[in-house]
């Protein structure tokens, strides 16, 4: 027979739904912390706790102090005991060892309840979050708990509850508590109560989930859905296509006598859904699109000025129909198909291309070649709008004339099209490619100019540079661009062209750069030392046109002789010969001052040796008023 303690341990685990793991982590951190609050442990000292299920034993184990005397059991322990734990215990070193207190089991039962039941919620809570988390998008099932003003309260698997506000319920709705509902999990928010689970009726993931489950040719991927567009509780339209041939992909969701949409329609609050083919041709697409309006025809301009747009042209009896209930079905059309789409009746569409053909300078050929048909369409055109009825050889002739000039209209802008596209191809093969992976900000522009060409859009110097070849006035209108920074900006663009040429120099520059270096390496190594450049050395700058007029002329020596070595009782002889003793008359080069040369003035500088002091003593002679000359030192 098993014990109280495996029994109820098995019994929670039941209870919670928990994991094995989950439950025992929880209990031993509930004993750790029991035993903490039982010897007044330090939350410092490392405590693990070791829980028997079967027998139900708990044993503690603390880390102490190896020591030689014991004077504190919580925090040290003999040599002889740790050793019995841990063979390589030593004094002074640290030990986990057994410290489980006398009547444990009864203080840690009524000091750890709480502390279990914290963990165990907490254990709950993520494990809530978690599962939910996985079902983000997908219908789950659960019972009304509460009905209040602001939603519902739905109980959940896992003892988790969701909340549905009103908005994300069908309008004319009205549950009570314990109906069984079915929602979509929209949303997963963690909260320190538990997981926060906001469900919803009226996201269009819901009609696509309920079809899924409905069909199971949308399951296994046989019909595949393209687009959902959808108003809660009043219209639905389902844009499906078939992945094999062969399969009809609106019978496969309709099923038979409508078996399969008619569940889905009773679950949405009887929601009407339209189930349309997909379509490549964006023209064959709003046509079923407009459903179940029949269509007369479908004219597409992808460069509209309010984006993308669609004109379709219906019969008069099929004006409310394509339009719906307050626009509804072109609503729907449109977001299902992502075109802007504008419903026109036959006469209004003829009327308005008749006066498009008269007006567009552009359009003159189309009118040239229209001009028999145009008095038969103004003829019936006037019969409309007088309020007679037009015979169905009329609406035809109408029909024609607008499919001819529409289709004109299309293959000419087409045309126009291609031809600014191969031009602004050409324009882009004259930019080198590195210019369109260069960051703007990193160019050579100044940093206010790149700044706001790129808030401008211009996100390379590519772009920059062909928005140049194609309209540069463009350029000049932004805010803080004016005749300055286009000309940098000009500049820019120009060394971007001449980039190819500079590669192809720099290929060739290198070995005339070496050619061209060896010469004056050579002419700096051979040229001679003058005799001068010693004394300017040891004199002031006033001395050094004396000695260079003084020094004799020699021929400069080689290199490999000027660096033998001199003695030293040769150097005083040698200073002697440089600096001579009597004065010297030095003559200054003549100043020139702009064509006109300057007159000469002469120096009077005297060098002397003193063997004493061991110093040269440079003397100047300067003229004293009328007393003569003096010699300063």
């Amino acid at each position: 027979m098993k014990n109280e303690f495996a029994l109820a341990f098995n019994e929670v685990l039941e209870e919670k739904g928990l994991p094995k793991e989950v439950i025992l982590s929880a209990l031993e951190s509930a004993m750790v912390s029991a035993y903490r609050r039982a010897v007044n442990a330090s939350t410092g000292q490392q405590v693990e706790a070791k829980v028997d299920i079967e027998t139900g034993k708990v044993t503690i184990f603390a880390e102490k102090e190896v020591v030689e005397v014991v004077q504190d059991e919580r925090t040290e322990v003999s040599l002889e005991e740790a050793r019995r734990y841990d063979p390589d215990a030593e004094l002074g070193s640290l030990a986990l060892v057994e410290s489980t207190p006398k009547d444990f089991g009864r203080v840690a039962a009524q000091t750890a309840r709480q502390v279990i039941q914290q963990r165990i919620r907490d254990a709950e809570r993520q494990a809530q979050l978690d599962y939910y988390e996985k079902q983000l998008g997908e219908i789950v099932s659960g019972v009304v708990q509460a009905v209040n003003s602001q939603g519902l309260t739905i109980g959940l698997e896992m003892k988790a509850e969701g909340n549905m506000p009103r908005k994300e319920m069908i309008p004319g709705e009205r549950f009570r508590i314990h109906d069984r509902v079915r929602a979509l999990v929209a949303e997963v928010k963690d909260n320190p109560r538990g997981p926060q689970i906001i469900l919803s009726r009226t996201h269009r993931n819901f009609l696509r989930r309920l079809l899924e489950n409905e069909v199971p040719e949308i399951y296994h991927g046989i019909v595949e859905i393209r687009s959902i567009a959808r108003e809660p509780g009043e219209r639905a339209k389902v844009a499906v296509s078939a992945t094999q041939q062969g399969i009809d992909p609106v019978g496969a969701c309709v099923g038979m006598r409508g078996v399969r949409i008619q569940a889905i329609v009773r679950e949405l609050h009887d929601e009407k859904i339209d189930v349309i083919e997909w379509n490549p041709d964006p023209a064959v697409f709003i046509a079923k699109a407009i459903s179940p309006a029949r269509v007369s025809g479908v004219y597409l301009n992808e460069r509209a000025a309010g984006g993308k747009t669609a004109t379709v042209v219906v019969s008069e009896d099929q004006l409310s129909l394509a339009i719906g209930r307050d626009g509804q079905n072109a609503r729907l059309a449109a977001k299902l198909t992502g075109w802007r789409i504008d419903i026109k009746s036959i006469s209004e569409c003829a009327s308005d291309t008749l006066y498009k053909l008269q007006n567009d300078p552009a359009l003159e050929q189309i009118l040239e070649a229209e001009q028999k048909v145009i008095p038969q369409v103004e003829e019936a055109l006037a019969n409309k709008a007088s309020g007679r009825p037009l015979a169905p050889e009329d609406y035809d002739l109408l029909i024609r004339f607008i499919d001819r000039v529409e289709k004109r209209i299309v293959s000419r802008a087409e045309a126009a099209r291609k031809v600014s596209e191969d031009k602004l191809a050409e324009l882009r093969s004259s930019i080198p490619a590195q210019a369109f992976e260069t960051n703007i900000l990193d160019s050579d522009l100044p940093e206010h100019i790149s700044i706001i060409l790129q808030e401008a859009g211009f996100e390379t110097l590519g772009d920059l540079a062909l928005q140049m070849k194609k309209n540069s006035d463009e350029i000049l209108r932004l805010n803080g661009i004016g005749p300055k920074a286009m000309q940098t900006i000009e500049q820019v663009v120009a060394s971007l062209e001449a980039a190819p040429e500079a590669e192809a120099e720099a290929e060739a520059g290198p070995v005339e750069a070496e050619v061209e270096a060896a010469a004056p390496e050579e002419i700096i190594t051979e040229q001679p030392v003058e005799a001068g450049a010693v004394e300017a050395e040891l004199t002031a700058e006033e001395v050094a046109p004396a000695a260079q007029e003084e020094a004799p002329a020699e021929e400069p020596a080689p290199a490999a002789e000027s660096e033998e070595e001199v003695p030293f009782d040769a150097l005083f002889s040698l200073a002697t010969n440089i600096f001579p003793v009597e004065p010297v008359e030095e003559e200054e080069e003549p100043v020139t001052k702009g064509k006109k040369k300057g007159k000469k003035k002469k120096k009077h500088v005297q060098v002397e040796y003193d063997p004493e002091s061991d110093q040269t003593v440079v003397t100047r002679k300067r003229k004293r008023g009328d007393d003569g000359w003096d010699w300063d030192v």
